[in-house]
């Protein structure tokens, strides 16, 4: 089912229109959009909305470069906007959208920084919750086979384990020092 199979007067100019441009709106939504703070589908989205919205049957004269107009459009747009948004009192303001190379940075450094720790728990802690994180999702029967204890001690144990990874990893996280208060 495409975009215009909603609306049978829309003409196939247009639609092959749509299937003709799809890539460009997707490459050019996911160029824009974290530049915005936004979510390149939903850039992607508003795009085809406001094709739709053109008076029926109007397909623009260069599709590609209202492509390229509309999406930068919009992006702007949405800088407007979340730089105009304020967050209710008492909310805590979202975190900044990272991608790409430093998202996946960061989440090699805090995976490496996780298995570091999980490494000095004690007793079956740590092999407990490696087989909890095992990219083969193993269920509690497979994980309770592999460790050679009961499955109904396996929720009790990982809360242990977790409990102790928490404080384990609290006391290695500097607390941040209040501005203006001296020790």
């Amino acid at each position: 089912m495409t975009l215009l199979d909603h609306e049978p007067d829309r003409s196939a100019a247009t639609a092959r229109t749509v299937r003709a441009l799809q890539p460009l709106v997707r490459a050019e939504a996911r160029a824009e959009a974290p530049a915005a703070g936004l979510d390149p589908a939903d850039l992607e989205q508003t795009v085809w909305l406001r094709l739709l919205e053109r008076p029926t049957g109007a397909v623009p004269g260069d599709p590609a470069r209202w492509v390229r107009h509309t999406v930068r459009a919009e992006a702007r747009r949405g800088r407007r906007t979340v730089r105009r948004e304020r967050p209710y009192a008492g909310t805590e303001p979202a975190a900044p959208l990272v991608t790409g190379p430093e998202r996946a940075a960061l989440g090699a450094a805090e995976g490496r920084a996780l298995r570091a720790a999980m490494a000095r728990l004690p007793g079956r802690c740590a092999r407990l919750l490696e087989a909890m994180l095992s990219p083969a999702d193993p269920t509690y029967r497979e994980i309770a086979g592999e460790l050679g204890i009961s499955q109904g001690s396996l929720g009790p144990i990982r809360s242990r384990c977790l409990g102790c990874l928490r404080r384990m990893l609290a006391a290695e996280v500097a607390v941040p020092e209040l501005r203006g208060r001296g020790r």
